[in-house]
């Protein structure tokens, strides 16, 4: 069997020979369908993205100095930027939830957009940055953390809300973040997987020897890898596969930290106490999610008049007033998701534990809906950071963060690290290949 570059499905743990870049189309896993194109899709390009994340850069400063929205009511004004929020969550003692607002919208954003930068621009001149292997690496446990597209639906869930207390303007700041959602959305097409390819490429130029031919012994592991009869998994094979740069190499076992030797991350067959640390999360978050509901996430204070709103009473106000597309809206993200999200871990981590062979197929379905909609929770606690920033008329209007808040952040964060921490290859450990191959047949 001729020697060939492998990759392995991250959910599934199944090894195959490395597909040739492909223009418009994706390379499937045969096993539990996920998508394997990654860093081995041919777009977009190099100088796409880096063309991107430099508008991006420009985009997203304008979208932190100029106000988003306005509001004029009884001979008053008031507006406010992300920072504005972010200051007035501070000043309302509601430290943590400033800090998350802060970092998921503003931080993480723009390390992601000057990290990218930061190796994008040297490999396109034809050299290998310093420290290139940890700032990937960094870039690439950034990636998740970047919520600009969940705050502009929280902007749009706040500019509704507000029309029925003052005349709103929308704001310089506004139509900035519309455009950065689109180029993130741009920039997060691109696999930083890629990028450990396009270094092979410089180190080959210059004579060096290219990081992915260092995996020596991994020709004579090939020989018992899939071929036209049988598959295995990296693990059947004393393989493993290093999930920030994607290479597979040889498993040694007498090494107590094994790194990889493309990108020196720390190598695992399975990730460590995985069941038991997404168990110990989930129980965390599913206690924080009763308080977070019961609690007010913002108490208003009007003409001498006080009011708590909580999760539901938001939902319920949209309906009221007729914005029933806006309610459901609310309602999805506020309390289906993170209720779908709870739920689902516990299936996992519950079948996990028991080695089931029930359903692979469906349950790596849900985990992969759990990983694309779990960040879509944080809207809430936007709309609460806005709020809190706009409405501050004196003794006519103001608005304050409450503990709900707090809590519901926690929960959204919580769950979001426990579907990290969850490896979906223990869903197909237990799942023998006649099993697989009698539902393909069929």
């Amino acid at each position: 069997m001729e020697s060939a570059p492998l990759i392995a499905c991250h959910e599934c743990d199944r090894v195959f020979r490395r597909p040739p870049l492909l223009d418009g189309l994706h390379v499937r896993c045969s096993r539990c369908a996920n998508d394997l194109s990654g860093a081995h899709h041919a777009r977009p390009t190099l100088d796409f993205i880096c063309a991107m994340a430099v508008a991006a850069v420009v985009t997203l400063v304008i979208a932190q100095c100029f106000p988003i929205i306005a509001l004029k009511a009884q001979g008053m004004a008031s507006q406010a930027t992300l920072l504005d929020a972010v200051s007035s969550l501070w000043a309302g003692q509601m430290h943590i939830v400033a800090a998350v607002v802060f970092f998921t919208t503003t931080l993480f954003p723009s390390m992601e957009l000057l990290a990218l930068l930061y190796v994008l621009l040297p490999l396109r001149a034809g050299r290998v940055p310093p420290g290139f292997r940890h700032v990937i690496r960094f870039l690439q446990w950034l990636r998740p953390w970047g919520m600009i597209e969940v705050f502009m639906l929280g902007v749009l869930v706040t500019t509704v809300k507000m029309v029925s207390l003052a005349r709103v303007i929308p704001g310089a700041g506004l139509f900035a973040f519309g455009a950065l959602t689109v180029l993130l959305a741009l920039v997060s097409r691109f696999d930083p997987r890629r990028l450990w390819h396009a270094c092979d490429e410089i180190e080959a130029q210059d004579g060096a020897t290219p990081a992915a031919e260092l995996q020596a012994d991994l020709p004579r592991k090939e020989s018992v890898v899939a071929d036209a009869v049988k598959a295995v998994s990296a693990k059947q094979a004393g393989l493993v596969v290093c999930h920030t740069c994607g290479s597979v190499q040889q498993l040694h076992d007498g090494e107590a930290h094994q790194r990889c030797s493309l990108c020196y991350t720390p190598l695992h067959e399975r990730r460590p106490a995985s069941v038991s640390r997404t168990a110990a999360l989930l129980l965390a978050a599913a206690l924080l999610y009763i308080p977070a509901n019961l609690l007010p996430v913002m108490h208003s204070t009007s003409l001498g008049r006080s009011e708590d709103d909580t999760i539901l009473s938001g939902v319920a106000y949209f309906w009221t007033s007729g914005d029933w597309g806006l309610a459901a809206v609310v309602f999805v993200a506020s309390v289906v998701v993170p209720m779908l999200k709870l739920a689902v871990l516990a299936l996992l981590v519950f079948a996990a534990h028991r080695r089931s062979t029930w359903r692979p197929h469906e349950r790596t379905r849900l985990y992969r809906l759990v990983e694309r909609i779990g960040r879509w929770s944080m809207l809430d606690v936007f709309v609460v950071a806005l709020t809190v920033a706009l409405v501050h008329f004196g003794s006519f209007a103001v608005i304050t963060a409450g503990p709900g808040a707090l809590a519901f952040g926690a929960v959204v964060i919580l769950t979001m690290i426990a579907s990290m921490q969850f490896d979906p290859r223990l869903i197909w450990d237990p799942v023998p290949d006649d099993a697989e191959s009698a539902r393909n047949d069929s």
